[in-house]
């Protein structure tokens, strides 16, 4: 598998999983909430927080009705429309290069979701690392070519999308010239049904597109997110707000600040417990090794220059002496001293009269 380096970060098999704090809309258009929520970012020891850059303009026509589900989240009239929607919820131009700076204050990562050119050219100036893409945009071919224009790391989330739809998306990307490519696994309903993230498709898009891929969870609370790391997922991205109760389309389901907390140290934890996949014997078990494992004891006394039988041998713990492997090359062979009944069995307790053994070395007086 491919890493995809975002600053400093490798994201990738064999790394950390890479832990993103989703601002999304819950700034609520505030320079002083936007900053809570980068502190929050900061105080749990996310990798990145993420905010989106887009102006209802240019992403939804006015006329395009608004979702059924935001229109009774937001108790909204009859006539509301997604534009409507946007517009409250877009973070002003003129309040984002105050938040980076914020970001490089606080010493965390910044990037945003991307909608058009617009917000690509002015993000370029404030320096991003890397760019997202939303589960929306991921038929729109011209936004995706214009994001591997950059040849920075896109993230793609990948809700609502079948293999077909991503492979397309993957190569409008390249088509820019970009292949630092990260895909979120991603269902796309606030909150999104645990039954329904079907989490398992991680490995199929690694197995398929050989990238790294992470989770984009809408599920309320860290369960889920926990689960999508112990599999493998390299990325993970969870909306955060400071508060709940806060009015606004996404608040109710995010992450509050001891919630995120805990998620980024579960992620710690997992990665600690699921190691390396090499099966080796670690630095806690060799005692256990030593003396629990078994090996070749004398069964009886055995005097020096009496030649071993199978009778005189007995497999026991510990594991210190001749491997049980190696009892037919200890059969036969003379005792250079007194053995008591009991004692581990040693090479050098023997004299080898098999001249042709190959495994004679050790063994001789």
């Amino acid at each position: 598998m491919k890493t995809v380096n975002i600053g400093t970060h490798p994201v990738g098999d064999g790394h950390p999983c890479f832990i993103i704090a989703e601002a999304g809309c819950n700034h609520n258009q505030r320079l002083d909430l936007a900053k809570q929520l980068v502190d929050m970012a900061v105080a749990a020891n996310a990798d990145a927080i993420k905010f989106q850059t887009y102006e209802a303009e240019e992403i939804y026509s006015r006329k395009t009705p608004m979702m059924t589900h935001f229109k009774a989240l937001m108790n909204a009239p009859d006539n509301a429309t997604m534009f409507d929607l946007s517009r409250a919820t877009e973070l002003p131009y003129d309040l984002q290069p105050l938040v980076v700076e914020y970001c490089r204050r606080r010493g965390i990562t910044f990037f945003s979701t991307v909608s058009g050119q617009k917000g690509i050219d002015f993000l370029e100036k404030l320096g991003v690392p890397v760019y997202k893409v939303a589960s929306f945009e991921m038929t729109h071919f011209p936004l995706l070519r214009q994001v591997g224009r950059t040849r920075k790391p896109v993230i793609l989330s990948t809700g609502m999308a079948n293999l077909g739809d991503i492979e397309k998306a993957i190569n409008a990307v390249v088509q820019g010239g970009s292949d630092q490519i990260i895909l979120l696994h991603c269902v796309s309903n606030y909150p999104a049904k645990p039954e329904s993230c079907n989490l398992r498709a991680i490995q199929t898009l690694k197995t398929t597109f050989g990238c790294p891929v992470g989770f984009s969870d809408h599920t309320s609370g860290i369960e889920v997110t926990k689960i999508a790391i112990a599999i493998g997922a390299n990325m993970v991205e969870k909306h955060i707000t400071v508060d709940q109760s806060l009015p606004g389309p996404d608040h109710y389901f995010s992450l509050t600040p001891d919630q995120l907390i805990a998620l980024v140290q579960a992620a710690r934890e997992i990665e600690t417990v699921l190691g390396s996949p090499t099966k080796f014997c670690t630095a806690d078990e060799e005692e256990m090794k030593r003396i629990g494992r078994r090996s070749l004891c004398a069964a009886r006394d055995i005097g020096k220059g009496e030649r071993v039988t199978e009778a005189m041998i007995a497999v026991k713990r510990p594991g210190t002496g001749i491997p049980t492997e190696l009892m037919d090359v200890v059969i036969g062979a003379a005792a250079v001293r007194d053995i008591e009944a009991d004692e581990p069995l040693s090479w050098e307790m023997f004299v080898q009269y098999e001249s042709d053994s190959p495994t004679r070395k050790g063994m001789d007086s």
